[in-house]
């Protein structure tokens, strides 16, 4: 029988978890076993989670952020012999056939290396409720599936604050796979490696998407797993506010588009990066200077914080 490793991160948000845990009880678990690894990634209030046979509960003491905190649960799932691991964010609710659409859809072909689900802004929690019908709410989309803009090398989320009224129901290849939510065959972890811990926070999603899909994988999306978010509470596990995502924003888009956009954009990149040195806010020039002086998975963020 496959197995299935679920993975999560916490940071300082122990009710999420809970409740994120409380939803995985009820996955319809036909033709897999599910085990579930919780990351606590140096949460200043330290998590209180039972731990039983199919949960195991990491305490990690330092803050590894996004990248450290997803890359330790995954690395203990594959050398727990997962076939596939889910990595999820703990700040969502699972519907009982997300996991089982999931896996279907992997084992249908031996191109597809990464699976990712059809994502709601979890009731009452989007962006927009004002321009919502009631009885919309529940029903706006976070992600249906997504690609990169190269021209500006930012990842873009296809149907984001959109109802859904089925627009976007059919399956199919996409180019960027959100670390909200994405399962993976163990081969293509073991070929690709985990994320990239130069990016910490941000970024580390669309550059796993293009390392996965430059190893002749496809990612897929499956529109028939369905997924809640309570969205952007844990920050990846590294905090929140507008000042941390001007610092790794700017500094991972550095990171992330001098490595794989075309000259043209490279140039522009440049050149950005430039007037942002002269004229940005003040995270976002401590950005620019931390990328060329080669500061990066936490880089300088949180000193004096």
């Amino acid at each position: 029988m496959k197995k299935i490793a679920i993975v999560t991160v916490n940071y300082n948000t122990e009710q999420d978890t809970i409740n994120f845990l409380n939803s995985l009880k009820k996955i319809k678990a036909n033709g897999f076993n599910i085990s579930v690894i919780v990351v606590d990634n140096g949460s200043k209030i330290v998590l209180k989670l039972k731990e039983s046979e199919n949960v195991t509960l990491i305490r990690q003491e330092e803050n590894l952020g996004f990248t450290g905190g997803y890359n330790l649960g995954m690395k203990k799932a594959l050398n727990e012999g997962a076939d596939y691991v889910l990595i999820i964010n703990n700040d969502t609710i699972v519907d009982e056939d997300m996991v089982s659409n999931l896996q279907q859809t992997l084992e249908q072909d031996k191109n597809i290396g990464a699976v990712v689900p059809k994502i709601y802004f979890a009731k009452g929690h989007e962006f927009h409720k004002d321009r919502y019908k009631k009885e919309d709410l529940g029903k706006v989309i976070w992600y249906a599936g997504g690609h990169t803009d190269w021209n500006h090398v930012q990842s873009i989320h296809r149907g984001v604050d959109e109802v859904d009224h089925g627009q976007y129901d059919d399956p199919g290849e996409v180019q960027f796979a959100t670390g909200c939510c994405i399962m993976f065959k163990k081969e293509v972890l073991e070929k690709v490696g985990f994320f990239d811990d130069r990016y910490f926070l941000y970024y580390e999603d669309a550059d796993l998407s293009e390392r996965i899909k430059r190893a002749g994988y496809k990612i897929y999306y499956v529109p028939k797993a369905i997924l809640f978010h309570v969205n952007a509470s844990s920050s990846g596990g590294a905090g929140k506010g507008n000042v941390l995502q001007d610092y790794f924003i700017t500094r991972n888009q550095m990171i992330f588009g001098m490595q794989y956009a075309s000259l043209r954009t490279k140039v522009a990149l440049v050149k950005q990066g430039v007037n942002l040195l002269m004229k940005g806010r003040p995270e976002q020039r401590k950005a620019i200077r931390d990328y060329y002086l080669g500061k990066l998975g936490k880089g300088t963020f949180f000193k004096n914080k």
